[in-house]
């Protein structure tokens, strides 16, 4: 089995003349779309149909040059050429945004819309993303602001964030008499040796004054961006700003909220049990929030992941099965580490060429696995959309991780059905240590970013006040399922999603996530093989709706919190079983 992808249906290489030739036209190609809308010869109808058409041509062109530089990039992140293709490209981006806002200012302007999409089949296919146009032109920055507001994130928030980057990967920590970057030392949270994972939690903490002066400008600065932008944009904050770009309303997210503090003493209950288990009495201490627990000797060749996955993922249906035995028959995976590989792993849609490209770091063990089943249920998902226009496929992020969740629930269900005690206690803990990370962690995260903001009205927060706020938003989250004693006020200076510049509030998308990718997993254990249809078109539907109507059409209600409490029923069901077997 060949273990990289396959890239070449792209382009040959970065001297391919093809990719020299759609680069260096990105810029024509936008000029050419821009005076399309600017002509007053053509009927709005069809100016509407042809800027549709050749949206999507050009969506196709820009589809292939990033995948072809990104993916390449992931795999070998010095390489010159993906580097110098990859600074044009975000060049580009202004120039394309810039088009999405011409074309958002010609539909808004449009009274007869609904008329022009009521005469064409070619836009009653788009209906949806011109009306979500229309609304969007209310958000818009004045036209002659924004060319420089965008210009000027380019040195505010994003030159920012490439400085937070920047301090976090050269972050030198003092760890045993041995200077290791920063990821390296946390990294040793997961060691086997409890004293190996207390002492690098101390190092780490020892390590952030190097940074943390310049670490808090970078996040106040960031944070004041945003609500200059929510401002500038009409927003009455940050957070309906994003809450609009998710598609999503308050109604939802407070009824996830209120969900989810009813169900926060069960977490705690399973940390406490875990501390138990360490050796620990007044709850877990921050250092050992991902210590292994349980014992699991067995190990994966790929191959063997293969067939697992094919096995198991086979039994929700055998379309499943044979779309995952493909991606591995086509190369669409980039499967090992190695020198030069960034880490973690991803899915990146072709969605003119109907394919996926999955990069992970796969060493052999059930996690590595579950990531390849999470992964590829993004491929499922990107499958889905096939066909759809471009405008179509953009799915807002509460929905991005629907078939992921669904696929890691579906393994993990199957596999827990056949295991010994130990192996059962093993698979628990690491389900319910990330179910914790991405619930519990998550609304902390939530919790410290809503005071960062709301606090940055008046004054920038010193690291002192930012320690402070962290240390709070954890107490509040996890209450006494941590020990007090061992809390990590530096959370905010380690954790990226805060410094991404126009991606505020990057976390309560993960809790969405999670929550309903399970809930929409109780719907298939309650219907069965019937369920598969409508699984499938709920995501096709996902970027053709609003959040609570893309739900809605498989009979979900997330506005009501008996949802996400369903939701929530399913993970405290395994923190019964672990405390059970904890016990024992």
């Amino acid at each position: 089995m060949n273990d990289r992808w396959d890239l070449s249906y792209l382009y040959k290489g970065f001297d391919d003349e093809a990719f020299r030739r759609d680069l260096e036209s990105l810029p024509q190609e936008v000029e050419r779309l821009q005076a399309l809308i600017a002509d007053e010869s053509l009927t709005p109808l069809k100016k509407l149909e042809c800027f549709q058409e050749e949206e999507d041509k050009l969506s196709a062109r820009v589809d292939a040059l990033m995948n072809f530089t990104m993916c390449t990039l992931a795999v070998d992140a010095t390489n010159a050429e993906a580097c110098a293709a990859d600074d044009q490209l975000m060049t580009a981006f202004t120039s394309l945004e810039m088009l999405s806002s011409a074309f958002t200012r010609f539909v808004a302007g449009l009274d007869n819309l609904e008329e022009l999409i009521a005469a064409s089949p070619k836009l009653q296919a788009v209906a949806f993303a011109l009306r979500e146009k229309k609304d969007e032109a209310e958000h818009l920055l004045p036209p002659a602001a924004e060319p420089w507001m965008l210009e000027m994130q380019l040195s505010g928030g994003n030159a920012f964030s490439q400085l937070r980057d920047k301090l976090d990967s050269t972050l030198s920590v003092d760890y045993r008499e041995e200077h290791l970057p920063l990821a390296a030392v946390r990294g040793k949270a997961y060691d086997p040796d409890p004293a190996v994972r207390r002492d690098a939690y101390e190092a780490e903490l020892a390590a952030y004054p190097k940074m943390d002066l310049p670490m808090s400008f970078c996040l106040n600065s960031i944070k004041m961006e945003a609500r200059t932008l929510a401002k500038a944009r009409g927003f009455d904050s940050v957070l309906d700003m994003t809450l609009h770009s998710s598609r999503m309303d308050r109604a939802t997210l407070d009824a996830m909220w209120n969900a989810i503090r009813k169900y926060l003493p069960d977490f705690r209950r399973y940390l406490k049990a875990k501390g138990r288990l360490l050796g620990h009495a007044n709850g877990l201490p921050f250092y050992d929030l991902f210590a292994p627990v349980g014992e699991s000797t067995r190990t994966f060749s790929i191959e063997e992941a293969r067939a697992t996955l094919i096995r198991e993922m086979g039994k929700f249906t055998p379309e499943m099965a044979k779309f995952m035995d493909n991606a591995f028959e086509q190369r669409w995976i980039d499967l090992y580490p190695r020198d030069g590989k960034t880490g973690g792993a991803f899915c990146s849609p072709v969605h003119f060429a109907d394919r996926s490209l999955v990069m992970t770091n796969f060493q052999g063990s059930f996690s590595d696995v579950s990531t390849l089943a999470h992964e590829l249920g993004h491929a499922w998902h990107n499958r889905c959309l096939a066909g759809l226009p471009y405008s179509l496929i953009d799915t807002p992020m509460p929905l991005a991780e629907t078939a992921s969740i669904f696929n890691e629930t579906m393994l993990s269900w199957q596999v827990l059905s056949s295991c010994t005690p130990q192996e059962r206690l093993y698979l628990l803990e690491n389900g319910l240590m990330e179910a914790t990370q991405t619930v519990v962690d998550i609304y902390s995260r939530f919790l410290f970013e809503s005071e960062v903001i709301d606090t940055r009205a008046n004054h920038s927060m010193s690291v002192d006040e930012l320690k402070d706020a962290m240390i709070r938003a954890q107490k509040e989250s996890y209450g006494d399922g941590l020990d007090e004693s061992f809390l990590h006020p530096y959370m905010w200076a380690c954790k990226s999603h805060y410094y991404s510049s126009g991606y505020n509030f990057y976390n309560f998308p993960y809790a969405f996530g999670l929550l309903f990718g399970k809930g929409v997993f109780a719907r298939w254990l309650e219907k069965g093989e019937a369920f598969v249809p409508d699984y499938c078109r709920l995501l096709r539907f996902c970027g053709s709706a609003p959040v609570a109507e893309v739900a809605a059409s498989v009979g979900i209600d997330v506005r009501s919190e008996d949802f996400w409490c369903s939701s929530l029923e399913v993970i405290r069901k395994d923190i019964d079983e672990f405390c059970r077997l904890a016990e024992t």
